[in-house]
């Protein structure tokens, strides 16, 4: 009895009864990143097999770095601008006395020269020579007008208010700085000052959001390759851009900077893989880098590569490419200036244009810093 009461306790607890079926009309999530799709921008990369996932940690982590390295250049150097079109109003003094006897030998020096009237040539104790021809003026001038007057005192007097202003901070220093708080007070009405706690917990919000990250991985379904998509903002260096600036300074560095990467290639336009929609998506690419009005033809090669897909033909890809460039560019398979990138992963191909693809070890980053 107590074994047949057991049994129905565990048939009637729902948290203990395991689901043999599929839920009625909800498609079963599948774990792990979304799979690649045609109209993103981003990397594609290929590594060691069954190193995927360590790549992909990898390249986000590169290719972080080096976006951030654009753009703070970028930001240097306008700083840079800014601070030499607005010099800093400071006023510098200089003391060339080394102990506290030799000021005071100094201050006895300046006193003797007060009272007595013109310095000695040759001798500067410590003051500018400015300053001294001040004095001796002003000692001149309360001789000539005589004790009845006043002068005497005048005289006395004068010097000691000259050292106290310059003690003082200079007038224009505080008009600058309340100038710029103004200023800050006038862009603070449009962009709200935020403190530090809200601004940590804002970038925190969008590191835990997957969907607003700027570089994440995206499922190629093949061994040996990644796809990591950037999503783009206004003013954000393009994948080309990237990827020039990390194999140029692999090249001259000869850095080693990761172990699982082996070729990285931008990805500037992504499509499904039929002839039409390939002629149709790499018009903007062919506008932008082979120009039909430029007085100089560009020598072009096209680089093709297929993965999990055997029912494209080769020649239709590298035609469809080639014919939608302007017949005043020349193809030059041995020496090209820039090379068309076209990857078919699937159902999806990638286009981008590059230049020095054979010069820089085809993107190849280990042969690079080997």
């Amino acid at each position: 009895m107590a074994a047949e009461n057991k049994a129905n306790n565990a048939s009637n607890d729902p948290k203990k009864r395991k689901r043999c079926y599929l839920p009625h009309n909800k498609p079963v999530r599948k774990k792990g990143p979304s799979p690649i799709r045609p109209g993103v921008q981003g990397f594609f990369i290929t590594c060691d097999g069954g190193r995927e996932f360590q790549a992909a940690q990898e390249a986000i982590n590169v290719i972080d770095s080096f976006f951030e390295e654009l753009i703070n250049g970028k930001e240097s150097s306008s700083k840079v601008a800014v601070t030499l079109e607005k010099p800093i109003n400071k006023k510098i003094k200089f003391t060339y006395s080394d102990s506290d006897e030799e000021e005071n030998d100094d201050d006895d020096g300046e006193e003797d020269k007060k009272s007595t009237g013109p310095p000695v040539d040759g001798v500067n104790n410590g003051s500018s020579v400015e300053e001294i021809s001040d004095h001796t003026d002003k000692a001149v001038q309360a001789q000539e007008v005589g004790p009845e007057d006043g002068g005497s005192k005048d005289a006395d007097k004068e010097p000691a208010e000259v050292e106290s202003k310059e003690t003082e901070e200079p007038p224009e220093k505080k008009q600058c700085s309340d100038v710029k708080r103004s200023e800050r007070g006038n862009t603070g009405d449009a962009t709200t000052e935020l403190s530090v706690d809200k601004l940590i917990e804002a970038e925190l919000k969008e590191l835990g959001d997957k969907t607003k990250r700027r570089f994440s991985k995206l499922d190629t379904g093949c061994n040996g390759v990644v796809f990591i998509l950037m999503r783009r903002r206004d003013g954000d260096p393009s994948p080309t851009d990237i990827v020039q600036h990390i194999m140029e300074s692999a090249a001259t560095t000869k850095k080693h900077m990761s172990r699982f990467l082996l070729r990285v290639l931008p990805v500037e336009v992504s499509c499904y893989a039929s002839d039409e929609e390939i002629s149709r998506a790499i018009k903007p690419l062919v506008e932008q880098h082979f120009p039909a009005d430029s007085e100089t033809p560009i020598k072009f090669a096209v680089q093709y590569d297929a993965r999990a897909n055997s029912g494209i033909e080769r020649m239709k890809i590298i035609d469809a490419v080639a014919k939608s460039v302007p017949n005043s560019h020349k193809v030059d398979l041995k020496n090209p200036e820039k090379t068309i990138i076209a990857q078919v992963v699937k159902t999806v191909c990638m286009i981008s244009v590059v230049d020095k693809y054979k010069e820089l070890a085809k993107y190849n980053l280990r042969e690079l810093t080997s």
